[in-house]
């Protein structure tokens, strides 16, 4: 008799060493063979741990392991996504913070908060963390950028990469994008220079409005609208410029719209990175594109239409600043998120219809844009054929607030409690693969197709149309802790792998024309709850 060669004769450990070379996918594929390679599968906590980083919707980050065995960072990664299912809104720590005047923005990202008006920018850490790098700066007029008359257009800072990068306006004309270093003054020893050349020429230079600067990675971009003439006029155009700061201060990477093709409804154009070499532009539909060769024009992949025009406003994933931060902090972070298997969030109303109230919130799953296989160069793809089964679509009620991270998204729901007033109450959902196990019964699986009804009105005509979207997800409410008071104001909120940030404006009572009403301080309330 012959000995047996197949492969459930190899001894245990060669089998799971041959194992772990498959996808999730086809690993959970060989377990449903035979009963043997199940028990292969339940004895290994390796391949276990490779279900669960894609069930998560993870990369695991090479060389970060510490020495922690496999089983341990298993049960690690469920206890901490099982966590985010019962997280305590009654336990949070507080943290008071002074705001610039005339405040532009203010961002949390990387465990920091950053604030900037048009002069002046500061950051400072928020609870930091024993393992966190931290940065605490305060620039004082005019020392972001020393050319006279210039203003700050936008800004970003990204702390996982040490980097602060402002667009400044000189002399209500010049556009110019300076980078440096959070933690001292001058060049990022990083950056190939400490100015990015623009596009424009030296002569007849356009108006800049409506600027947007964004940071992934590698990448800087600025998207804007650039004017001659009137405002609205059609031969404005918009334009993306795209650099390799760490390589170049110099671009090829130039995209350009008219502004009568931007402008159909109305909108103001956005974008977003999706990793290191894909960026989606936000129009009345979705456009992407590939930025991996960075010596040409970003190429266009596809066109996502949307069910009919919307004005979309695109909100930063808190899972950007994680992707970066893996990498530049290794020996604390064990895993990212994955950018083709993570969420974006558009929020939109259309000039053309009538929702029955507030705001739509699209949830959208990034997979629908880098699976491409065998789909021609530049292809219109219709909403019924990507839409439905890759997206959520939410009604929110005027002044809610939504913030995503990775696969999980929180909702600030505002809810009318009479005589004017209104109070928030928290919606956590997650929409991973392995979100119901991880939930281990806690919170609402939904998986049954939600339908929101739209009236569009067209040539004085009206119709009704319905939109539905089947995306699963498992949700938990917080309904036991109202986010109300009646000396602040729920400003924003964030989210990220550890926390939950809520950041209020603080109100005083003062008499106005013999009336008592609520002003608002120049100090803001941070809330922090630790997952």
């Amino acid at each position: 008799m012959e000995p047996e060669t197949g492969f459930l004769s190899l001894a245990e450990e060669l089998r799971v060493y041959i194992l772990s070379f498959l996808s999730c996918r086809d690993i959970l594929r060989c377990t449903s063979v035979c009963k043997a390679l199940f028990q292969t599968y339940m004895s290994s906590s390796e391949l276990q741990y490779i279900v669960e980083m894609s069930g998560q919707r993870l990369l695991r980050v090479s060389d970060t392991d510490n020495g922690i065995p496999v089983s341990a960072r298993l049960q690690l990664l469920r206890d901490k996504a099982h966590a985010w299912f019962k997280f305590d809104v009654h336990s949070f720590e507080t943290v008071l913070v002074e705001r610039p005047p005339q405040l532009r923005q203010q961002v949390v990202a990387g465990g920091h908060v950053y604030f900037y008006n048009t002069y002046t920018a500061m950051i400072f850490p928020i609870l930091p963390k024993l393992s966190q790098q931290q940065f605490q700066r305060n620039w004082a007029p005019g020392t972001l950028c020393s050319v006279p008359n210039s203003n700050i257009l936008d800004l970003v800072m990204d702390p996982a990469q040490n980097l602060i990068a402002a667009a400044f306006i000189v002399d209500n004309r010049r556009v110019c994008i300076k980078l440096g270093a959070l933690d001292s003054d001058g060049v990022h020893p990083q950056a190939a220079g400490e100015t990015l050349i623009l596009s424009d020429g030296p002569e007849n230079l356009p108006e800049t409005l409506h600027p947007r600067l964004k940071c992934f990675g590698r990448h800087i971009a600025l998207w804007r609208r650039l004017t001659n003439s009137t405002w609205g006029s059609m031969d404005d155009e918009w334009r993306l410029q795209v650099w390799d700061w760490k390589h170049s201060i110099t671009s090829s990477s130039i995209l350009c719209f008219s502004y009568a093709v931007v402008s159909e409804s109305k909108t103001n154009a956005d974008f977003l990175f999706l990793g290191n070499d894909r960026l989606l532009v936000i129009t009345d539909n979705l456009h992407l594109y590939s930025i991996e060769d960075m010596s040409q024009a970003p190429e266009l992949l596809a066109h996502f239409l949307m069910p009919f025009p919307l004005r979309l406003q695109c909100h930063l994933p808190m899972g950007d600043i994680e992707h970066s931060q893996a990498h530049m902090q290794a020996q604390t972070t064990m895993y990212t998120s994955d950018p083709a298997h993570r969420l974006i969030c558009l929020t939109a109303y259309s000039p053309d219809a009538s929702f029955y109230y507030g705001t739509q919130v699209f949830i959208i799953s990034t997979r629908i844009f880098f699976d491409l296989d065998g789909m021609a160069a530049a292809t219109s793809i219709r909403w019924e054929h990507w839409g439905p089964s890759n997206v959520r679509i939410f009604t929110h009620p005027h002044g809610s607030r939504v913030h995503i991270s990775g696969n999980r998204v929180l909702q600030a729901l505002r809810v009318p409690v009479g005589s004017g007033d209104s109070e928030f109450i928290l919606h956590l959902m997650d929409f991973s693969p392995l979100a119901v196990a991880n939930s281990r019964g806690l919170g609402q699986v939904v998986k049954e197709p939600s339908t929101i009804e739209v009236f569009t009105r067209k040539t004085g005509r009206r119709s009704r149309r319905s939109l539905t979207t089947s995306m699963p997800y498992v949700q938990v409410v917080s309904s036991n802790r109202n986010l109300k008071s009646t000396d602040s104001n729920l400003v924003d909120i964030w989210i990220d792998k550890d926390r939950i940030y809520m950041l209020y404006s603080v109100l005083k009572p003062s008499n106005f024309l013999g009336k008592t009403i609520l002003r608002r301080e120049p100090v803001g309330r941070f809330e922090v709850i630790d997952v």
